[in-house]
């Protein structure tokens, strides 16, 4: 196992820095002067702007740009953002909201899809399995912005439940209906993939060979049935996670969550390079953490799978 991991910690070092590098190259690549752009409707003057395209390092070749910033980050400083304040500070500020946010969308995505999941596979063709496959067809078939407006005219103008935007940030309570929001869409795919892997697998020789030897079902569902079913779902959820961190942003615009989304929204309209390239950067190695993660939990879920 310590053979894989490290493999797998090498392979993730040029998928990082090819990564970061298409990253960077298209950001910095985009038609239109940022430094001239933070003067607005006044006329820029050419001395400030040669100034300050020195002090950002934009009067370097863009290869040189690269490497003064992965120089930089491998020293902890992320930047510094065109209205002077360091992007570490930013993203101190927005991650946690999103991260809170995204975790308890994993939540309720993970615990809300693999139940209806497990019951849909249980009981294929049952009026259970019907109404879990409409259900999640009409979840897909909505788009996030549609569903935020739905919840917000029903649970907060309707009912008075909630509030209909976010007015701290901090506050667990308000993020739920963002939270549920937010994770709807994949729930709807945790759910169609359990009901689908564990279809395929009640039709393996090996449920058929322990139902036969006279096993409790419980324990051949348990022990059996969901260890190796879960093997997709585990695959689909490890890379959910940077997805939801990332697909925030109309979530957070719609309820007014102070977290990553908006922070990057606002700094792509403002061509605020530095800060798009370090919040992504970071999303980055979400998704290789999360997808060395999964790899090692193959091990614990399915004994057949071995990486030594």
């Amino acid at each position: 196992m310590g053979s894989y991991v490290l493999r797998r910690v090498l392979q993730m070092i040029p998928v990082f820095f090819g990564s970061t590098l298409l990253i960077f190259l298209m950001v910095y690549s985009l038609p239109g002067d940022p430094i001239v752009a933070l003067f607005g409707d006044k006329a820029a003057d050419p001395a400030q702007v040669a100034a300050l395209r020195q002090k950002y390092y934009l009067d370097q070749p863009i290869w040189k740009q690269y490497l003064h910033y992965m120089g930089n980050l491998f020293q902890g400083d992320f930047g510094t953002s065109f209205t002077g304040r360091p992007v570490s500070e930013i993203m101190a500020d927005a991650f946690p909201v999103t991260i809170r946010l995204a975790l308890m969308a994993f939540v309720f995505e993970l615990v809300v899809g693999l139940t209806l999941g497990v019951l849909s596979g249980l009981r294929r063709g049952s009026v259970v399995d019907t109404v879990v496959l409409v259900l999640t067809l009409v979840v897909i078939s909505i788009p996030v912005f549609v569903l935020a407006y739905i919840a917000q005219t029903v649970f907060a103008t309707n009912l008075g439940w909630v509030t209909p935007t976010v007015q701290d940030s901090t506050d667990l309570s308000q993020l739920i209906l963002p939270a549920i929001v937010l994770g709807s869409l994949s729930l709807a795919f945790v759910a169609r993939l359990t009901r689908t892997s564990i279809g395929e697998n009640l039709r393996a020789d090996y449920i058929r060979t322990a139902t036969a030897k006279g096993l409790p079902r419980r324990t051949i569902i348990t022990r059996h049935l969901l260890r190796n079913s879960l093997i997709p779902v585990v695959t689909f959820l490890g890379t959910d996670l940077g997805a939801l961190m990332g697909g925030a942003i109309v979530t957070e615009g719609i309820f007014n969550v102070q977290g990553i989304g908006n922070v990057l929204y606002r700094a792509i309209n403002q061509k605020e390079g530095p800060t798009v390239v370090g919040i992504v950067t970071v999303l980055v190695i979400v998704y290789l953490v999360a997808s060395l993660l999964v790899d090692l939990l193959y091990a614990v879920l399915d004994p057949r799978i071995r990486y030594a």
